[in-house]
């Protein structure tokens, strides 16, 4: 292997001009480098930055219309006769089904329905849902209002494994960490604004209609939002197919690999460990936001007004903080120390609020950008772990486990506040969270044993997919070695639009690889010398020697 020592050699090679040969693939990817970086193509910045926009919104109405019960719980209970045990059922009927469904949902994704299909059913489920829950509200039927919650979260959950798969289809290797942030920011922010804007909503159409009439249609209005996402997934899945076309080359390998179910079993441990992680920091979080009005008002003897805002910060800081931590995080990458040091601080939170009289906005601002930090950092991380075929299926995974964790610990968050009080429970949180501390120190561990990639710095990885590149080409080599090229005629080799040189050849493969790795102009004429040279002499050797043929 000759051209082994030119081809490593190349990789330390900066500002060498980079040749490929030319193909149908290159002229599109390149073209003159004009339309590779124009506002219309799929790969230029202008377009990934619409593409972001467009993500953000898909979920801006799920999470808008998840919390219109919250912001409207005395009046649900007002007029329609509610009783609390049955207000709670509209959120129950929501989470319980996405214990299964999730991870149901992320298969479909992967197997059957594809990215662009499946997340405009799943908006549509969505649109359908909230419609229906507000017909139930207009009609006083709580069946009805519980039916539509059902296919709201049928939808809304599975919404969300579509919206992470878009984000590492679009934006893997390229700033995904800040994209995750502005996905949860966005979520935030839908949360935050229903609550702002839901209750003054009410009022203004109190003045026209009264009690449960009053209610259904302030839902219907907030179902406008789940048909903004509809929309938005509709232009997603536009956007998608132009560039699935416009990089079919690059597109065509993935698409021969197919998800399985017996795929999950195959799933490395580093995947479960932060699956892990995930659950057991949210049930510190999500549940403790639910009983925490309560908590500062007794505590820290707030008003209700007060203590609502001060509940509320965690949302807030999410809110704003989210884009610019990933985008941190996309220039330092670290993702398992940056998840290390947010779990930790989170820790510092719910220790001041739990063991001192501080003032609650300390504690609140830690747990804040620990989790604001947290959620920017492991989510991107199960991109990093899992192939892209089977991500549908990883995030829905994670979603589903997710969900069984939250429903299970609010329900048993519920008994300790009766059994034992707040600072038992906060004793609860901090076991959780010593928890995700430790799974989190083991993966730290286990990624420097065996790949790295995870804790890597940016320009580390880099280097790492360059290597695995040169890997990949050598193995590659090793297999074409065996006489692949033996049926090849120097003809053949010398025709300008020969074979050879299309996308799926062995050569056309073969000098790919080297140009993507950084490979210089004098390293692929030497191999294709090579390759040309070794071609003509095993066919003359077969024309004048057929004895020696063997």
């Amino acid at each position: 292997m000759a051209v082994r020592e030119p081809l490593l050699a190349a990789e330390d090679t900066e500002g060498d001009e980079i040749s490929r040969i030319p193909s149908p693939v290159d002229d599109i990817e390149s073209n003159g480098g004009a339309q590779n970086n124009g506002c219309c193509h799929p790969n230029g910045g202008c377009s990934r930055l619409f593409a972001l926009v467009f993500m953000c919104v898909l979920g801006f109405g799920s999470y808008f219309c998840y919390d219109n019960p919250g912001a409207l719980q005395d009046d649900f209970i007002d007029d329609m006769g509610l009783s609390t045990s049955e207000f709670v059922q509209l959120y129950s009927w929501y989470s319980w089904p996405n214990v299964i469904l999730c991870f149901v949902g992320g298969f479909l994704i992967d197997r059957v329905f594809g990215i662009r299909f499946g997340t405009m059913l799943y908006a549509m489920l969505v649109c359908v849902g909230q419609l229906i829950f507000a017909s139930g509200a207009f009609n006083n039927s709580l069946w009805i209002m519980i039916a539509g919650r059902f296919i709201f979260g049928i939808g809304g959950e599975s919404l969300a494994v579509a919206q992470n798969n878009y984000a590492v289809l679009w934006f893997k290797g390229k700033e995904l960490n800040l994209v995750f942030g502005f996905q949860m920011s966005f979520a935030r922010v839908g949360s935050f604004v229903n609550f702002q804007v839901v209750e003054p909503l009410y009022h203004y159409v109190n003045k026209y209609y009264k009690g449960y009439e009053c209610l259904g249609i302030v839902l219907f209005i907030a179902s406008g939002t789940c048909l903004l996402s509809l929309i938005s997934s509709a232009i997603l899945a536009w956007m998608d197919k132009r560039a699935h076309h416009v990089n079919s080359a690059n597109n065509q390998q993935q698409a021969e690999e197919v998800v399985r179910l017996t795929d999950i079993k195959d799933f490395p441990k580093s995947f479960w460990m932060v699956t892990f992680v995930i659950v057991t920091y949210y049930v510190a979080i999500f549940p403790f936001v639910a009983l925490g009005k309560v908590f500062f008002e007794r505590k820290f003897d707030l008003e209700p007004s007060q203590a609502n805002f001060v509940n509320s910060i965690v949302y807030l800081i999410a809110g704003f903080l989210s884009p610019f931590i990933g985008l941190a995080l996309d220039k330092t990458g670290c993702n398992v120390m940056w998840a290390f040091f947010s779990i930790l601080g989170t820790i510092i939170g719910h220790s001041l609020l739990a063991f001192t009289f501080l003032n609650p906005y300390y504690g609140m601002v830690c747990m804040a950008v620990g989790y604001t930090t947290v959620s920017s950092t492991l989510w991107p991380i199960i991109g990093l772990i899992i192939p892209e075929y089977q991500l549908g299926t990883a995030y829905g995974i994670a979603q589903s486990v997710q969900n069984l964790g939250l429903a299970l610990i609010a329900m048993l968050a519920g008994l300790i506040v009766d059994m034992g009080g707040y600072l038992m429970l906060e004793c609860f949180f901090l076991f959780c969270l010593g928890l995700a501390l430790m799974m989190i120190i083991f993966i730290w561990i286990h990624d420097y044993m065996t790949s790295g990639i995870l804790n890597m710095t940016v320009k580390q990885r880099e280097i790492y997919e360059r290597n695995r590149l040169a890997a990949e080409i050598l193995e590659h080599e090793k297999l074409l070695a065996a006489g692949s090229m033996s049926d090849i005629t120097p003809h053949d080799l010398l025709q300008p639009h020969s074979d050879l040189l299309q996308p799926h050849s062995d050569l056309y493969i073969r000098n790919r690889f080297l140009s993507r790795i950084g490979a210089s102009v004098s390293t692929i004429k030497y191999f294709l010398r090579q390759k040309l040279f070794s071609s003509l002499s095993k066919r003359a050797m077969d024309l004048f020697f057929p004895c020696c043929a063997q």
